[in-house]
């Protein structure tokens, strides 16, 4: 059985991405379902799976008392963190092309502001934290913003990169932000200058290095590639799809060289194996990035740029629209919404679909790589080709 080609992302939906709301993180999920149901041209009778978002706190019961599924035949749940989108893409692509379902929802997102944060103590707290929990957090090694300043201040010790190259990555998901009304930080532009001058959150990371805290949600709804041509909605196949957890997933103080996303980039092979392409292929690249090193990382790891040059890749204006390889022309986490990477999926869709404003459009847009780091490491990565409608 091959995956390649064999499904494709038939919806897509979001709510408004802010910082403050009422509602309930589950609202919010049911509303960017029924977006992206209609989007497709479907109604919640058409679902047959529900992949929900664990670290959210999320159940398929949720979804069939709200949505009134009926027939609901494949609902598990991943566990890695910010790959947990990806691999749940993978996990209804497996189901579609084995007959198990047919027309799957994969809601994502999170009161990331209002409720569901680290300050409120009302976060989601995963099994795998467990490790961490119990040998790093009495220590202080608390927040993700430490354990992922780790790994960047090894990239820094080895390779020589440096704070301002960090801050390309941040004011480039600004500049592409500034081109989209619905992100977050659009209307309020940031120089390096600003960067280099927001306060230090834990070394090297400064405040404008760190993702949003948001509330929002998105949905993707994926069925068979033929189906989706059936409805006019064609234009966002996977070609590929590759998943991997890395060796001691539990702890990066404990990787073997925490400079590199070896998962990530074992993830990344997978799916360019499995479509037959690589990343010299990619009119765009999406990385869930919850701080700004990690479009760094994800680049060497997918072999965009070899391990240490991703600095001055990005220094040099590779990643912006117009450059070489355009990374998150919505503005990414750091500058759209941090909505557990759901919003780089569906910006990769309408990319394909040529539905984005004119200004960010990455010319004759016809392959989108979106790779995913999750918890400690782990990997995820999508390649999304334009199909037919």
């Amino acid at each position: 059985m091959s995956l390649a080609r064999s499904c494709a992302i038939a919806g897509i939906g979001n709510t408004a991405y802010t910082r403050g709301t009422d509602r309930s993180t589950l609202e919010l999920h049911l509303e960017a379902s029924l977006a992206a149901l209609a989007d497709a041209g479907l109604t919640p009778a058409d679902v047959d799976g529900v992949l929900p978002s664990a670290s959210a706190g999320r159940s398929a019961e949720d979804f069939i008392v709200n949505l009134g599924l009926r027939d609901l035949s494949f609902a598990p749940t991943a566990h890695m963190g910010g790959a947990s989108l990806l691999s749940s893409v993978r996990n209804a692509c497996l189901a579609i092309e084995a007959g198990v379902a047919s027309c799957v929802l994969v809601p994502a997102g999170r009161r990331g502001y209002s409720g569901e944060r680290v300050s409120t103590g009302a976060h989601v707290v995963e099994n795998l934290m467990a490790t961490i929990a119990e040998f790093e957090w009495p220590y202080g090694n608390v927040s993700a913003a430490q354990w992922f300043a780790q790994a960047a201040q090894r990239h820094m010790y080895v390779y020589g990169t440096t704070s301002e190259q960090l801050g390309h990555v941040a004011v480039t998901c600004r500049a592409h932000a500034n081109l989209n009304p619905q992100a977050l930080m659009h209307g309020r532009p940031m120089t390096l200058a600003d960067h280099q001058a927001s306060r230090m959150i834990t070394t090297p990371f400064r405040l404008l290095d760190c993702s949003l805290e948001s509330d929002g949600a998105g949905a993707l709804v994926i069925t068979s590639a033929d189906r989706a041509r059936s409805l006019g909605r064609g234009d966002a196949v996977v070609a590929g799809i590759g998943e991997a957890h890395d060796r001691v997933p539990t702890s990066i103080t404990q990787k073997r060289d925490p400079a590199l996303l070896e998962a990530v980039a074992v993830a990344a092979e997978r799916a360019f194996a499995m479509s037959g392409t690589t990343v010299a292929d990619a009119d765009a690249v999406l990385v869930h990035e919850g701080f700004s090193w990690m479009v760094i990382g994800c680049l060497e790891a997918i072999g965009a740029v070899k391990p240490g040059e991703g600095g001055p890749f990005v220094a040099d204006g590779n990643i912006a629209l117009g450059g070489r390889l355009p990374v998150n022309p919505h503005g990414g986490a750091l500058s759209e919404g941090h909505v557990s990477g759901v919003n780089h999926v569906i910006e990769a869709v309408r990319q394909l679909r040529r539905s984005v404003e004119p200004a960010r459009q990455v010319p004759d847009c016809s392959t989108v790589v979106v790779v995913n780091e999750g918890n400690f490491f782990d990997g995820a990565a999508l390649v999304l080709e334009k199909g037919e409608r």
